[in-house]
């Protein structure tokens, strides 16, 4: 219950050591919550480590012993009080030591920490916390793989969109608590929603420390402060409650996002209030189920393992997610604070996401995150942080993952945003080598099971069904028009369009000498443009890319809006072709959503820290519930060529809409051609309707690109546009030219 009383922080020192046994020679400065690394590098006044290839001076740090120190004077306590030293996350493997007594040795990041310091108290204290240096895999490379034999992001040690800096250090909130000495361990409300969803049984489990002759008192509050259930009891005997016609939590895009206040109060014999813990909490039912149509595969025999589910059941209602991948957005976490996660979710808010996938490779996210999540009404698919690697069956590593994951889920299970529990990223391939008899894996699905068996469970992701990738926009001689035509999926759980970052970033990150022209060997390669992912060494700029498409850019201003119209265009066909695949697909999380430091070109939607891509106006328009839309062939046509598009109307909405008349018309500079009015039918509640094919001969254009406008009679919130790529056709040119020479 860390969470619930307030925490008087400490003035923390920090220095380091080569082994564990040396006292630091020189002590400087920490903030809390923090980073070593931060700490050390404003001490010796390092720059910037988001510009050029600054980051490299820390990365000394990573084989060091750091030992934050932290002295304060014994409290008044009196016979009724304690006092506490609490924890939300130390990185990663640590010892504590209170006046040289050694209190806890402990593993991991995540299991919080709660220690009685009461009979160790000195009228003057040294509170001490030795940190051992990175965890690393013996005979692994430096890469991804030095992390695969603990419970620690495997993303600090390296990855496509993220340089190599693994963090170290106390990074959520940490100080000192007086309790008194009866007080609340932990509180949680069980519900069990009816079948017909008007009513729930409640469950309301204690547990206390000195509380047998204490009582609890329960309520439940509306959002008008209104007690719409109660119950009391002996501590640490279950509770029961009715609760009749709850609001349900919705996601944002299908209702409100309801929320119930959860009081649950301690009191004495004699009737004394001692202590209060209150929690938001919110009612509905979410399932995986099977997608339509999945059972049908495999058709022949012998039967075997279909499509797993990919289908989001909310409340009794299938609905589409849309989103996207989360990453920390701080290579260090113990920096990021509830104002950061507001600013970001929002954004994924406006952009009519209703999903956001919270990477196994990364962080499990600070309470300030899922907080905002539940009163945005955003699910959150959550993984353990398991990624891309073979984790090992020894019962020191399983020891260590079972206490992380218990208290991951423990602390988060309350959260009505939290949709699906995750294994973690990419175990099932070729890279990784896991498969569902890894004990890793039967471990989580065994945990989750147990103490939170109402949200379901996937081993990994993808799964059979669902598909990862592509992350180009061209690939193997496709573009992504025709990728995704072809593509069939249940759920599109990793894609990406590669896109360059805002003007405002580079010239952060990238000095003035080397912003025009991206070169190899410069700081943009330092920040991810090129040689970043194995798959393609010109990525993530993609400059052959750009080359086919348009005319050498002259400035940077020009390259980042080539590079951003591809991005943008590539993204909407994207989601709105998944869209179309409804019913059998029904989730489309593209790869990813923020960045954690500024890359020069990356996959993201918003560039660091909160700085919006022209991209993401794109994949608005696309992810709105209900809109025109239109499927082409591919991105670039000729002159001469029947150009067609095919007119959809995209519906997620839970009502029958329409009739709508949609026209459309191609634009290309000052020339318009009206191609086609379709006077659509009625739409069904969240079903899609497909329309004609608009086809159009290209005529001789003077420009190298046109627009395609879907607009929609009176309602022009489901109006679309698009802009494709057009050739002039060579032979005739010279023809042309020819003639006027005559």
């Amino acid at each position: 219950m860390i969470r619930t009383r307030k925490t008087e922080p400490l003035t923390w020192i920090v220095g380091h050591a080569p082994d564990r046994k040396s006292v630091p020679e020189r002590f400087v400065p920490a903030t809390v919550p923090g980073a070593v690394q931060l700490d050390m590098a404003r001490a010796e006044g390092y720059p910037d480590y988001n510009r050029a290839d600054n980051y490299r001076r820390m990365t000394w740090m990573e084989d060091r012993f750091f030992t934050y120190r932290a002295e304060f004077d014994a409290p008044g306590l009196g016979q009724d009080r304690q006092l506490w030293f609490v924890s939300k996350g130390i990185d990663y493997r640590y010892e504590i030591r209170l006046n040289d007594t050694l209190l806890l040795a402990r593993e991991g990041m995540f299991a919080p920490v709660e220690i009685d310091l009461t009979p160790h108290l000195h009228p003057r204290n040294r509170l001490e916390i030795l940190l051992f240096p990175v965890p690393k895999r013996a005979g692994m490379p430096d890469d991804r793989t030095q992390a695969s034999a603990s419970v620690k992001p495997a993303v600090g040690y390296g990855w496509d969109w993220h340089p190599r800096l693994v963090p170290l250090g106390i990074w959520d909130e940490t100080g000192l608590q007086i309790r008194r000495r009866s007080h609340l361990r932990e509180v949680d409300v069980v519900y069990t929603l009816d079948d017909d969803l008007s009513g729930a049984d409640l469950r309301i489990e204690s547990r206390g420390t000195e509380c047998g002759e204490c009582r609890g008192v329960w309520e439940l509050f509306d959002d008008r402060g209104r007690c719409a259930a109660r119950a009391e009891g002996a501590v640490g005997q279950p509770l029961a409650a009715r609760l009749e016609n709850p609001r349900l939590w919705w996601t944002h895009d299908h209702g409100e996002p309801a929320l119930y206040t959860s009081r649950y109060t301690l009191r004495d014999a004699a009737g004394c209030d001692l202590e209060c813990v209150e929690e938001r909490i919110g009612f509905r039912r979410i399932r995986l189920v099977m997608n339509e149509g999945a059972w049908s595969e495999p058709a022949g025999f012998p039967k075997t393992r279909s499509a797993a589910p990919a289908q989001v059941e909310l409340n009794g209602r299938r609905i589409f997610a849309k989103g996207s991948n989360w990453v920390c957005p701080e290579l260090f976490p113990g920096t990021v604070d509830a104002a950061r996660y507001e600013t970001l979710i929002g954004i994924a808010a406006e952009t009519h996401f209703n999903m956001l996938r919270s990477w196994g490779g990364g962080i499990v996210n600070k309470d300030a995150f899922f907080e905002c999540c539940d009163r945005r009404g955003i699910m959150v698919w959550q993984e353990f942080p398991l990624s891309c690697n073979c984790y090992p069956d020894d019962p020191e590593y399983l020891a260590v993952l079972e206490r992380e994951a218990a208290a991951i889920i423990r602390r988060l299970r309350r959260h009505p945003s939290l949709a699906v529990w995750c294994g973690g990223n990419e175990l099932f391939n070729n890279w990784s080598g896991m498969t569902d008899q890894s004990l890793p894996l039967r471990l989580l699905n065994a945990l989750c099971y147990r103490l939170s068996p109402e949200i379901p469970f996937n081993a990994t992701s993808p799964l059979n069904g669902m598909a990862h990738g592509h992350y180009l926009f061209r690939w193997q001689g496709k573009d992504v028009f025709r990728m995704m035509n072809g593509s069939r999926f249940t759920a599109y759980t990793e894609f990406g369009i590669p896109g360059i970052s805002p003007r405002e970033v580079l010239e952060g990150i990238i000095p003035a000498e080397e912003l025009f022209p991206p070169r190899p060997g410069t700081a943009w390669e330092e920040h991810h443009a090129f040689g970043a992912w194995d798959g393609d060494p010109s990525t993530w700029l993609g400059l052959p890319t750009l080359a086919r498409y348009f005319p050498p850019a002259e400035t940077l201003d020009e390259l980042i809006a080539q590079s951003s119209l591809l991005q943008g265009e590539g993204y909407k066909a994207v989601f709105e072709e998944a869209r179309r695949q409804k019913p059998y697909c029904s989730m489309a999380l593209n790869w990813c959503f923020d960045e954690p430091w500024p890359a020069a070109a990356n996959n993201s939607l918003v560039a660091y820290p909160a700085v919006l891509k022209p991209a993401i106006a794109e994949v608005r328009r696309a992810c709105r519930p209900l809109c025109a839309s239109a499927r082409f062939a591919r991105f670039d046509w000729k002159e001469d060529e029947t150009f067609e598009a095919e007119v959809w109307i995209l519906n997620d909405v839970f009502a029958r809409t329409g009739p709508f008349v949609v026209t459309v018309t191609l634009r290309a500079g000052r020339a318009e051609e009206r191609i086609l009015r379709w006077e659509s039918p009625s739409v069904e509640p969240n079903h899609n309707t497909a329309g004609p094919t608009a086809r159009f001969r290209l005529p001789a254009w003077d420009t190298d690109r046109f627009g395609v406008e879907l607009s929609v009679e009176g309602h022009p919130e489901m109006n679309a546009c698009y802009t494709l790529m057009y050739r002039r056709s060579p032979r005739k040119r010279r023809c042309t030219s020819m003639n006027v020479t005559e």
